[in-house]
C-alpha cells in the first residue's frame, strides 16, 4: 500500500509540475488530480504491472494528505480528540488525548520527518538549521510547532506540535467540563470586568493558555485587547484585538523582534488590556512596568502553585540587568497582581483550576501576602471563606465580590 501511494504521489507531482499548478493557491485541484491518478493506477494493477490497491479511498486520502497536508500525520491533525503530537524519532511518534499520551503505529523515515517540518515552516517565515537548531512557529490552523535538531538532539529531529483547540471559548465551557465550579467562574468574571490584573500559573499542558482565552472572553466587547506572544496561541473572538508575535533573526543576525520589544510597542497602541502569552525571562520587568502604570493586563507563567508564581514573578525581572533590585520588584508584584489562577493537569488527563489567590498588596520581606479565595478539597474547588482584601477596583466598577463569594456553592 505504501509503495502504491508513493508511486501515485510521484505521478501527481509530475503532473502538477507539467501543468504549472500551485497547490498553495489552488488546493481543490489536488482532489481531481489524485482521483485521476488512482484510477489510472488501478487500471494498470488489473494488467498486473503494479500491485493491486486494497483500498482506493484510503489511498486517495493518503496521497492528498501527502500533497496538501502533513502526510502520515494528517489523520492525527484531523482527529479532534488529539491534543498534541510529538516525534522522538521516525518510528517513535506519540499522540496525546485527554492529557494521556500513547505511542502510535505511524512509521516515518528521517527524510520524511524533515520534509514534514519544512512543509510546516513554509508559511511561518521561520527556519531551522545548524546555525539555528531550535524553532518555534505557528501553523496555519493555529497549532504550535517546536523543533530541535542534531547535534542538540542525539540523533533524530525532535518535533512537537501542540494542536490548536477551538472548543473552549469561555468560562462557562470550563464549568461544563468540570475544570472549575460556577461560583469560581463568576468570581473570575467579576475580576475581569473590574479590570483586575490576572496571572495564570501552572505546569506545561495544565491549560494556562485555555484559561487565558476563557478569561478574555469575559471582557467587555468594547475593550481594545493587544496580545503579545512568542508564537501565536491565543484565539480570541474580540472585535478590537491586535495580536503580535516575536520574530527570529535573519541569516545575517538582524531583524529579531523580542517579547520585550513587543510589550513596549503594545503600550503605544492604545490598549485597554495588555496580554502577554507567557513570561519566562526579563520581559517580566516590562510587563510589571506596564501594569504599574494602571493598564489592566494578563499573563501566564510556569509555576507549581499560585504562591510560587508570585515568587517567580518577583525573581524573573532580576534577569533584566544588574541595576534591577528586588526591593523594587517584590513590592511592585504585590501591588499590581490582583489575582492568581493556578491550573493543574491531573494524572487521569483532566485539567482543573487548583487554586485562586488574591494578593493583599503588601509584602513581608520577600514574601507577598495573599488570601486563598478558592482551593481544592478532595476533588472539588471550593470557596475557603476568604475574601480579597483589596476591593477598590471592584468598587470602582460597581461590583461587590461578596455577592458571589457569600453565595452557597
Amino acid at each position: 500500500m505504501s509503495q502504491a501511494v508513493a508511486l501515485i504521489t510521484d505521478e501527481v507531482r509530475a503532473r502538477l509540475r507539467r501543468d504549472g499548478v500551485d497547490l498553495a493557491r489552488d488546493r481543490d485541484v489536488a482532489d481531481r488530480y489524485v482521483r485521476d491518478e488512482v484510477r489510472r493506477y488501478a487500471e494498470r494493477a488489473l494488467g498486473g504491472s503494479v500491485p493491486l490497491l486494497p483500498d482506493e479511498a484510503l489511498a486517495t486520502r493518503q496521497v492528498v494528505a501527502s500533497l496538501t497536508g502533513y502526510g502520515a500525520l494528517q489523520p492525527l491533525f484531523d482527529d479532534e480528540t488529539v491534543e498534541e503530537i510529538w516525534i522522538n524519532g521516525p518510528d517513535r511518534v506519540f499522540a496525546a488525548r485527554g492529557g494521556v499520551s500513547e505511542l502510535t503505529d505511524i512509521r516515518l523515515t528521517d527524510v520524511e520527518v524533515r520534509d514534514l517540518v519544512e512543509r510546516m515552516l513554509q508559511t511561518s517565515g521561520r527556519r531551522v538549521d545548524v546555525s539555528s537548531p531550535f524553532v518555534d512557529a505557528s501553523l496555519p490552523d493555529g497549532s504550535r510547532l517546536h523543533v530541535v535538531i542534531p547535534d542538540i538532539t542525539a540523533r533524530h529531529w525532535s518535533v512537537n506540535i501542540r494542536k490548536f483547540v477551538h472548543r473552549i471559548r469561555d468560562l462557562q465551557r470550563l464549568v461544563a467540563l468540570g475544570s472549575l465550579p460556577m461560583q469560581a467562574a463568576e468570581y473570575l468574571r467579576m475580576c475581569v470586568l473590574s479590570g483586575q490584573n490576572v496571572l495564570v500559573s501552572g505546569a506545561t499542558q495544565s491549560g494556562k493558555t485555555t484559561m487565558l482565552g476563557a478569561l478574555l472572553a469575559a471582557a467587555r466587547p468594547s475593550e481594545r485587547i493587544v496580545t503579545v506572544e512568542e508564537t501565536f496561541e491565543l484565539d480570541l473572538a474580540a472585535t478590537d484585538r491586535v495580536a503580535m508575535q516575536c520574530r527570529q533573526p535573519s541569516l545575517e543576525g538582524t531583524g529579531e523582534v523580542t517579547l520585550r520589544r513587543l510589550i513596549k510597542e503594545a503600550l503605544r497602541m492604545r490598549p485597554d488590556r495588555l496580554v502577554v502569552g507567557e513570561v519566562r525571562e526579563a520581559e517580566s520587568l516590562d510587563l510589571l512596568i506596564a501594569l504599574n502604570s494602571g493598564l489592566p493586563g494578563m499573563s501566564s507563567i510556569h509555576a507549581n502553585s499560585a504562591r510560587d508564581a508570585l515568587a517567580k514573578l518577583s525573581t524573573l525581572p532580576l534577569l533584566a540587568g544588574r541595576n534591577i533590585d528586588s526591593s523594587f520588584i517584590v513590592p511592585t508584584v504585590a501591588g499590581v497582581i490582583d489575582v492568581v489562577v493556578h491550573c493543574e493537569l491531573q494524572r487521569d488527563g483532566r485539567r482543573r483550576v487548583a487554586e485562586i489567590v488574591a494578593p493583599s498588596g503588601h509584602a513581608s520581606g520577600s514574601v507577598i501576602e495573599a488570601s486563598t479565595i478558592f482551593q481544592v478539597e478532595g476533588r472539588d474547588l471550593v470557596h475557603t471563606g476568604g475574601f480579597p482584601t483589596r476591593r477598590s477596583k471592584f468598587a470602582a466598577a460597581g461590583f461587590d465580590p461578596a455577592v458571589v463569594l457569600s453565595r452557597s456553592a
